[in-house]
């Protein structure tokens, strides 16, 4: 009996989902026709008069950063100063067709998802998601388009010079010279490369389309029935089914990409023998690309491993870096944290994996309430934030600050034995729960090994303390010296020069996190509440004083 009640219970779902699909979908059609006109030209008009009128600032400007760098030897510099036109015209014809690209989607698929996620909401009554079926990706989305502008306008303008200035601060011990004895080599690697890509990767993306076509259809079915991948969330259900259906021409497209591919494994041929400096390295590699790409689809189609052809060793030695711990010991140790957590997401932890933007809110609110607190302490002063709002050379705020955050929860989730990392309001984000996508794919290993380095030195105290100064301050010593916050440097020299190494990885870790699309805005409402605390903390003060 209950077996037939769940039986009827779905036939009823099955019933009624298709004409409440239909319904939302018109719904978000008629959103999208009245308000994506406006949304449309506010981003790709926006977008477009931000890349076009920025072009002579970036041309002008990377040739003179390029000549005033000590990174670059005189060769160098002629070459970049020849070729810099080339990316930068790739960069505005990139610039115009995503921006034109962005708009269409946010004009007019955004609204349509928007009524989508209003209906699978929790914890609303049906009266007020009917209401948020009405109203969300209507005056949200011309806002929303704004803001694209806004963030797009702050990358290639502030994100822009930040780079550039990096490249003029550069002091090279070395600076990097052109080999022009190489280049010849370069060239003739580089022919042979596209001769050889050019005839063997078509066939090979040829060859492998129909394994493409057919295990993406059985994949993305088998999504659909676990509710996995793009199927995972209820608002994408109806657009991942869509995808089912226009599986093929992602096929059509995806062997256009590999055939065009195969230009640029060709040319790669040159960087290998220019890297190697070896015409020979340069003529194995174009041999071994090809084995290279067969490789790369197999793994895409979860084939066997390996090549039917030759690849050759077009590699000199083996890259090595140096780091705090023994490789070996450091791996082992990450290992054993890993071993802790199981290796597959089971269907509750996907629902329990924490969202990308609550882990950015938690950032940035905790970058808020350590500016407050250090502006207390006497650490900031009002100086580095107007310096910072008027994009001096000031990076306490964006850099520093933030660079404190992080290793104060480093040492926070040593001492509490955390897995992963213990953020602010008690939340514990691991291998497991850590949300996907490649961002937290580059910061994650990176900082799960800084965390083991820290936690292999045994620090104490007076030693957290001072790298939470070092961090804060970027090594100016005479900032570091007018702050006395019970840190000390340590004794040793070794283990002083680890703390600065990894006060150094989590300061090139905020500056990269400053220079994306959004930060620059999320930093300013830091900045602003930063002020805004300073101004009360006068105005209390001259109450009491009265």
């Amino acid at each position: 009996m209950a077996e037939a009640k769940v039986i009827i219970k779905y036939i009823a779902y099955a019933i009624f989902f298709i004409p409440i699909c239909i319904f939302l979908f018109l719904l978000g059609f008629v959103k999208s026709a009245i308000f994506s006109p406006f949304v449309f030209l506010v981003i790709a008009f926006g977008d477009t008069g931000i890349v076009i009128g920025l072009w002579p600032c970036h041309l002008f400007y990377s040739i003179y950063c390029i000549i005033r760098t000590k990174k670059f030897g005189p060769f160098m510099k002629s070459a970049l100063i020849l070729l810099s036109p080339l990316p930068i015209a790739i960069w505005t014809v990139v610039g115009v067709l995503g921006s034109v690209i962005m708009a269409i989607y946010y004009a007019f698929v955004w609204p349509v998802m928007e009524t989508f996620r209003a209906v699978s909401m929790e914890g609303l009554s049906v009266p007020q998601k009917l209401f948020k079926c009405l109203t969300d990706g209507t005056w949200s989305n011309v806002w929303g388009a704004c803001t694209i502008v806004r963030d797009f306008a702050d990358f290639s303008f502030h994100s822009y010079f930040s780079v550039m200035d990096g490249l003029l601060e550069s002091n090279e011990k070395e600076p990097i010279e052109l080999k022009v004895l190489q280049l010849p080599g370069c060239v003739l690697s580089a022919a042979l490369g596209i001769v050889v890509d050019v005839i063997f990767i078509p066939l090979i993306t040829l060859y492998k389309s129909p394994l493409l076509l057919f295990k993406g259809w059985h994949r993305l079915v088998q999504d659909l029935v676990g509710r996995e991948g793009p199927f995972l969330e209820t608002v994408c259900v109806p657009f991942a089914g869509l995808l089912i259906l226009l599986w093929p021409i992602a096929v059509v497209v995806a062997i256009v990409c590999g055939v065009l591919s195969s230009i640029g494994f060709g040319c790669y041929a040159a960087l290998v023998a220019y890297q190697e400096e070896s015409t020979k390295k340069g003529l194995l590699y174009a041999i071994a690309s090809v084995s290279i790409f067969d490789e790369y689809t197999n793994d895409l189609l979860y084939l066997r491993e390996g090549s039917c052809f030759p690849r050759p060793n077009y590699r000199g030695g083996e890259s090595s870096s140096f780091s705090l711990l023994p490789v070996k010991g450091l791996h082992e140790q990450l290992d054993g944290v890993y071993k802790k957590e199981p290796l597959l997401r089971t269907t509750s932890a996907k629902k329990r994996a924490l969202n990308s933007i609550m882990i950015w809110d938690n950032f940035f609110k905790g970058c808020e309430q350590a500016g407050k607190d250090l502006l207390t302490k006497g650490a900031i002063t009002t100086a580095d934030l107007s310096a910072w709002q008027q994009s001096k050379n000031n990076q306490i705020i964006n850099v520093g600050v933030p660079a404190y955050v992080l290793v104060d929860c480093l040492l926070r989730s040593i001492k509490s034995g955390s897995t992963g990392f213990l953020l602010g309001n008690n939340v514990e984000m691991t291998g497991l729960n850590r949300p996907e996508g490649k961002v937290f794919d580059w910061l994650f290993e990176p900082m799960s090994i800084m965390k083991e380095q820290l936690r292999s030195l045994k620090l104490t105290e007076s030693e957290e303390l001072y790298l939470s100064k070092l961090c804060l301050y970027s090594g100016d010593t005479v900032r570091m010296a007018a702050w006395d916050n019970g840190g000390a440097p340590p004794r040793e020299e070794i283990r002083r020069a680890q703390l600065e190494g990894i006060s150094r990885r989590l300061q090139g870790f905020c500056l990269t996190i400053s220079r994306l699309p959004t930060s620059r805005r999320k930093f300013i409402q830091v900045d602003k509440e930063i002020a805004q605390e300073l101004t009360q903390g006068s105005i209390s003060l001259g109450s009491e004083a009265v």
